[in-house]
């Protein structure tokens, strides 16, 4: 049995925008099973806590997490990872 993908630490480079290195680390985080389908990610105040990052910074992240169908934002409910269609 294939053990699941171990997610690497968050460490944005000097020559990349942080948000992207948020999204980034987020997207290597639902691909790795840590964050599943349904599953709600923590308010952006928490993720900007967790990341060491701008609320701004986060909001942008998420952003792009949207833009790559990744999550889905339900306004007064929160965003939670897609759920896969086949």
């Amino acid at each position: 049995m294939a053990d699941a993908p171990v997610v690497p630490p968050f460490e944005p480079g000097p020559a990349e925008y942080v948000y992207a290195a948020v999204a980034d680390h987020v997207a290597a985080r639902i691909d790795a099973g840590e964050l599943r389908p349904g599953a709600r990610l923590p308010g952006e105040r928490a993720l900007a806590e967790e990341y060491g990052v701008a609320l701004g910074t986060v909001r942008r992240a998420v952003e792009e997490l949207r833009e790559r169908e990744l999550v889905v934002t339900l306004p007064a409910k929160g965003t939670f990872v897609r759920k896969v269609e086949d």
